[in-house]
């Protein structure tokens, strides 16, 4: 059986997200070829309205590393990033990110404003989207659908 995949271990952190009651939407964080942090989605349980997957793993890996640059660190997330993530993981001078489904309504990264575009962005990783697309849209719409 094959190890899973940094976005398997992200669709994982999804997964617990949903089970908790919150949009599923997780996140890992990798440097040099090791998880060094992984989060859902915990806005209802935290009540902050920042709690996302994205921002709790980058304020995880920069407790873990000590620093708050994150420069040789990549991000495997299940859903395009907000304006808000993409504006943390350009501050945190994320290396790579890899993000499965895209969000046309709420996405920045190659939806809506496309922050990493902006002349006003300091650091854009480099992007590669469609990872793990099929299975993070799958979760996204079962959970939806079981609220309707």
């Amino acid at each position: 059986m094959a190890a899973p995949s940094f976005m398997d271990l992200a669709l994982a952190a999804a997964e617990n997200a949903a089970k908790a009651g919150e949009v599923p939407i997780g996140a890992v964080i990798v440097l040099n070829g090791a998880v060094i942090a992984a989060a859902g989605n915990r806005t209802i349980t935290d009540h902050d309205p920042t709690a996302h997957a994205e921002i709790l793993a980058i304020r995880q890996a920069a407790e873990k590393i000590g620093r708050e640059r994150l420069i040789d660190c990549d991000l495997y997330v299940t859903l395009e990033p907000c304006t808000m993530c993409a504006g943390a993981i350009s501050f945190a001078r994320i290396r790579r990110l890899y993000y499965g489904a895209a969000d046309p309504k709420g996405g920045a990264v190659d939806s809506g404003v496309r922050f990493f575009a902006s002349n006003t962005c300091h650091h854009a990783p480099e992007v590669y989207s469609a990872m793990g697309e099929g299975a993070s849209a799958r979760l996204l719409r079962d959970f939806f659908q079981a609220r309707r």
